[in-house]
């Protein structure tokens, strides 16, 4: 069936030219627009929306959601959300992620930063940008209380040894590259840290990289069954990061002043203070001056 379109005089002629230009602009009739531009930047879109989009891993005591009301609590989100307030914006929690799919989810823009800490590795290093460090943790190497073969570090690296790790996390990095010849005892990126340690206990894996805290909560119910034989010489230590896209500096230029902020007010060792199991379990940042008496 053909359809014609008549268009009587120059009237109709200029109205079917408007109604081709308003179709081409990309408009509605109702003569709004809410065009974004199509290389927006992290920092862009933040300041447009007025909104930072953040995803997390559950990772107390930074990073806490509350199973019956889901409010969100700790050290990283209490920062965030305060460094949000000082710049006029707000936070909004949108992803649960887990350890691997958190970079992808950043390339994709499905959100705009990660809220809970990540560990300054390489690998992140390469892939994404780093906020300034909150605070340090010193990566111990938990072992069975019994264990004694591993007085020298370098006795890990061997085809006999058997290292439980979560994909995707630093622990995992830390063995691949440092004990390869070690066997890794693999977990999904979603496994709770503390069946780790239970792989150590059951004798099912012979060492565990993590940070103190979580040996502290293990050993709050399983006494004496696990020790940490880095803990005066940590395997690493490694600064607790906002992690977003790469190529954001002015995003991480905001971001870095408001922490700072928050830093030399003594706003963060409060949070620290108020969630730290134990004196030291984690390290200050110091402070970038000296005064002279």
């Amino acid at each position: 069936m053909a359809y014609q379109l008549r268009v009587a005089g120059i009237g109709g002629i200029l109205s079917l030219t408007a109604l081709c230009a308003l179709l081409l602009s990309g408009c509605n009739l109702g003569g709004t627009s809410a065009a974004v531009p199509k290389d927006e930047s992290v920092y862009d879109r933040v300041i447009r929306t007025g909104v930072i989009r953040a995803a997390y891993i559950s990772y107390p005591p930074a990073c806490m959601k509350h199973a019956q009301t889901g409010e969100m609590s700790g050290i990283f989100v209490e920062t965030l959300e305060k460094a949000a307030k000082n710049l006029g914006l707000k936070v909004d929690w949108t992803n649960e992620v887990g350890w691997s799919a958190q970079i992808e989810g950043l390339q994709r823009d499905q959100y705009d930063i990660v809220g809970s800490p990540v560990w300054a590795n390489p690998n992140r290093g390469k892939l994404t940008t780093l906020s300034k460090p909150l605070y340090y943790s010193g990566i111990g190497i938990y072992v069975r209380k019994n264990e004694s073969r591993f007085s020298d570090w370098r006795q890990i690296n061997s085809p006999s040894v058997r290292i439980a790790t979560i994909d995707g996390e630093t622990g995992d990095l830390i063995a691949r590259t440092q004990f390869s010849n070690a066997k890794r005892l693999s977990s999904p990126q979603d496994t709770n840290l503390s069946l780790k340690f239970l792989d150590i206990t059951g004798n099912k894996a012979d060492v565990f990289f993590t940070e103190p805290y979580f040996a502290y909560k293990f050993l709050e119910s399983n006494r004496g069954t696990i020790k940490n034989i880095a803990s005066d010489n940590p395997i690493r230590t490694l600064g607790n990061c906002y992690m977003f896209k790469k190529g954001e500096p002015e995003f991480k230029q905001m971001l870095d002043v408001a922490l700072e902020d928050l830093l030399n007010s003594g706003y963060v060792d409060q949070l620290l203070d108020k969630y730290e199991p134990a004196k030291n379990t984690y390290y200050r940042v110091a402070q970038p001056y000296r005064i002279v008496k």
